[in-house]
């Protein structure tokens, strides 16, 4: 019995604030949206791997300029005729002996390879940083352009639902006129009949892009399709012409974006990583350092006693500290064949960073073209809209009067909706190409 009423308690309390999770969740905001597709976005989530990884190379190379230190322990257990490690003496017995010792090895000069790399990883992990930025921006900016479209579509559907109801209303009044007998021209109300038909089939299908246009935003934020989800409306959104000249535009970017950021990053990496290559062709010196002891069963004191452990072990403490140089004279010229990929490397990399700016121009210069086509649309399209508007009106007034045919009357009905269509999509067009350009500035404002 109590385990029903905890069940009943734990039901009551819960589906209320389930339920207000779901409201919450069933409508999102743009900047809810960006959120969402950063956080699940794999491409981010691969770049922010790639960076952990590049930042592990970057603190080895500094972690290079450290002296290795290793000890040893060795014991063996020697039966027959051996060596002694300790005498050196020839022993044919049995046996016990133990080896210990620490070294120490610290690079002096290498050619500079170790600073090279430093600042070769270090200018990589910079990359790697704008390579996230660079992931980010594009999944901001894809869900920005198909936020604007569910938008754009949304209002779309708004504009067609009103046509719908404009030609059901006269479709009403002409049946009623026809049930009365006082519809002069017959064929008007079958006219107005087909009209609101094909409303409705235009309904139908701006409905379907609209869904279509959903899940394509859904599919970018990474999470599954619910067609009951809204989308808030953006606030403050103006029909603006981009400051400056498409080539203004485009030295802004090279300054800005993360993209050519990270091409130019990674070829001064690749730089560096030609000047590491080049220091192994140089010699290299160390200064080296060991301590060592050990212990043997077959060493035997005065009285033909085994020494003991602890007095071997400090009796037979010894020690090393010298200098080392080694001059690279013939290694199968890996070093030289290391320099030499080294500079393909680098050359590849330049070819990378000039093509990215190549690309980065003609982008801008599409993208400021289209703006810039957009903007003279819609102001076209403002001027057909009031006219059609206009047009529209007084077809209606004299169609009513019974003065016109519902031929012109629909003619002139078409002429307005398909205007109104168009002047909408001319809008969220010139708010996408502000984005696009924006995005290339290196400023995604929402």
């Amino acid at each position: 019995m109590r385990y029903f009423k905890f069940l009943l308690f734990s039901l009551i309390t819960l589906v209320p604030a389930l339920a207000h999770s779901q409201a919450v969740d069933s409508v999102l905001t743009l900047q809810q949206c960006i959120d969402i597709a950063i956080k699940r976005n794999l491409d981010v989530r691969k770049s922010e791997l790639q960076l952990q990884s590049a930042k592990v190379d970057k603190n080895q190379a500094k972690e290079n300029l450290l002296p290795t230190i290793n000890g040893q322990v060795n014991h063996s257990i020697n039966n027959g005729r051996n060596q002694d490690p300790i005498t050196s003496a020839y022993v044919n017995q049995s046996s016990k002996t133990g080896d210990y010792g620490a070294n120490s090895e610290l690079n002096i000069f290498n050619g500079l390879q170790n600073l090279n790399k430093i600042k070769q990883t270090s200018l990589a992990y910079q990359a790697g940083e704008m390579d996230l930025q660079q992931a980010k921006d594009l999944v901001t900016i894809n869900t920005i352009t198909a936020y604007l479209q569910v938008l754009n579509n949304t209002e779309l559907l708004s504009q067609v639902q009103n046509q719908v109801e404009v030609s059901k209303q006269q479709l009403d009044r002409l049946g009623i006129l026809e049930k009365q007998g006082a519809n002069k021209q017959p064929n008007d109300f079958y006219d107005l009949k087909g009209t609101y038909a094909d409303n409705q089939v235009t309904y139908v299908n701006a409905k379907a892009t609209l869904q279509t246009s959903k899940l394509n935003l859904l599919q970018i934020l990474n999470i599954p399709y619910r067609p009951e989800i809204r989308f808030e409306k953006v606030t403050g959104a103006e029909i603006l012409q981009q400051n400056g000249t498409s080539n203004q535009i485009y030295q802004t970017a090279l300054e800005q974006l993360a993209l050519v950021k990270a091409a130019t990053l990674r070829r001064q990496s690749a730089e560096k990583g030609v000047s590491a290559a080049k220091g192994a062709l140089y010699p290299t010196i160390s200064l080296f350092g060991s301590v060592n002891t050990s212990y043997s069963t077959a060493q035997f004191n005065n009285n033909n006693a085994t020494i003991p452990y602890w007095d071997q072990f400090k009796g037979n403490y010894r020690n090393q500290l010298g200098i080392s140089l080694q001059i690279p004279i013939l290694n199968y010229f890996q070093n030289r064949n290391k320099v030499t990929l080294a500079k393909i490397d680098l050359q590849n990399y330049k070819y990378v960073e000039e093509n990215t700016k190549i690309q980065l121009r003609q982008n801008v210069e599409q993208a400021y073209l289209n703006m810039s086509n957009a903007l003279e649309r819609y102001a076209a399209l403002q001027d057909q809209v009031k006219a059609y508007a206009e047009s529209f009106r007084i077809a209606e007034i004299r169609f009513n009067a019974g003065v016109l045919t519902s031929v012109d009357y629909v003619l002139a009905k078409n002429y307005l909706d398909r205007a109104n269509l168009n002047l909408i999509n001319a809008r969220y067009d010139c708010y996408i190409y502000n984005k696009i350009l924006d995005y290339y500035q290196g400023h995604l404002a929402l």
